[in-house]
């Protein structure tokens, strides 16, 4: 699974043309990107972790069982004359979606666990989709960078949209150093919202943009994250694109701290830093089953939580403190003791100050070790 941070595309259109070559050829010619997503079903709208292979031509996607993914795919997405949209803000409990139309018109939603990743996959994707027309990807790439504000843009209007009860952005509690912030929104949520919108056609003028919407006071920052972005002299660099910085409509600046009892977790252990998220595959306390959660990591305070990616709600299903934690790596040679089923590889266990274990499988060798040094000084 890649971590590389890439920015955002906006929508695009793009059709690519088909290869000449075998489709054993083609597949051998090399994936591209690997890893697990969130798919929307086509007959039972239900919400299914599967783990995705880019390659050239088409989009694989595999059923993971027990910790292993089938031989076989489950099904496969063909990219030649597919169009993509990036951000997809259809659904509104999940803003990290990206759409992917085939050119039979069929709809696909695939669902990522950041926006860094979401921007790397669909960044990959239209890669894919535009191979063979080197101008497209080159225009491409100069869009990512662009900036051109709509002539005679209203401030006013684009704030008017954003009040909309129907189409304007997603209002939401957020937790930041033990407060809790009622109708709030990100600054990555603004920056896709506007360019879902059309306001904007690139993550660049986006940023600007909402940092005009700040100067002029019809927005304003909340918590530390983003008022302290604000001590910067340059504009462009007062507004923060993340997913952990908070605003609000200056109008609605009165901060709201709801009690604790609202809360199925201490408000102290979800208002700490993000470290760290991603896809990981968990053994189950009970049954013992393997299942593929979201992991949240945060400091001040250090913990550790996760989440199943199958559910609307956005609430920890378990997490737990990582102070006097010992986090290691398990031998990839068989099956390591406690490790229930044929799972091996990649594994590393957490053993909590009470003594209990947490069994984890990382997608390679080298994403186990960045989590495991990750948490390591949390401990």
């Amino acid at each position: 699974m890649q971590s590389d941070t890439l920015p955002g595309l906006g929508h695009f259109s793009a059709g690519a043309r088909l290869s000449s070559l075998p489709a054993a050829m083609q597949e051998a010619a090399g994936v591209l990107k690997e890893g697990f997503l969130v798919k929307r079903g086509h007959i039972v709208r239900n919400w299914k972790v599967r783990w995705f292979v880019l390659l050239q031509d088409k989009l694989l996607y595999y059923k993971i069982e027990g910790g292993k993914k089938e031989p076989s795919p489950k099904g496969r997405i063909l990219l030649d004359g597919c169009t993509i949209t990036c951000p997809c803000l259809e659904y509104e409990n999940r803003p990290l979606l990206i759409k992917l139309k085939t050119k039979t018109n069929t709809d696909y939603f695939l669902e990522c666990c950041s926006r860094e990743e979401r921007d790397s996959w669909a960044l990959d994707i239209t890669g894919a989709i535009h191979a063979g027309h080197p101008v497209q990807v080159q225009e491409l790439h100069r869009m990512k960078n662009s900036f051109k504000l709509l002539e005679n843009i209203s401030l006013h209007h684009i704030v008017e949209r954003m009040c909309d009860s129907s189409t304007g952005i997603k209002l939401t509690r957020n937790l930041q150093q033990g407060n809790r912030y009622k109708e709030t929104f990100t600054g990555s949520a603004l920056v896709d919202w506007l360019i879902s919108n059309s306001f904007a056609v690139s993550r660049f003028e986006a940023i600007t943009l909402a940092s005009m919407l700040m100067e002029e006071n019809f927005i304003k920052p909340v918590g530390a994250r983003s008022t302290e972005a604000t001590r910067f002299s340059d504009l462009s660099e007062q507004f923060l694109d993340d997913s952990t910085a908070l605003y609000m409509f200056a109008e609605s600046s009165k901060k709201n701290i709801s009690s604790k009892e609202e809360l199925q977790f201490n408000i102290s252990e979800l208002s700490g830093t993000i470290v760290k998220q991603g896809f990981l595959v968990k053994q189950g306390h009970k049954r013992k089953n393997w299942k593929v959660r979201r992991f949240v990591l945060r400091a001040d305070p250090a913990f550790l939580h996760y989440y199943d990616p199958t559910k609307e709600e956005n609430r920890p299903v378990g997490g737990f403190s990582l102070r006097g934690c010992l986090v290691s790596a398990l031998e990839d040679n068989g099956v390591p003791a406690g490790v229930k089923g044929n799972v091996q590889g990649n594994l590393f266990k957490i053993i909590t100050k009470n003594d209990i274990h947490y069994y984890i499988q990382a997608s390679s060798k080298a994403e186990r070790a960045q989590w495991i040094e990750a948490i390591k000084p949390l401990t």
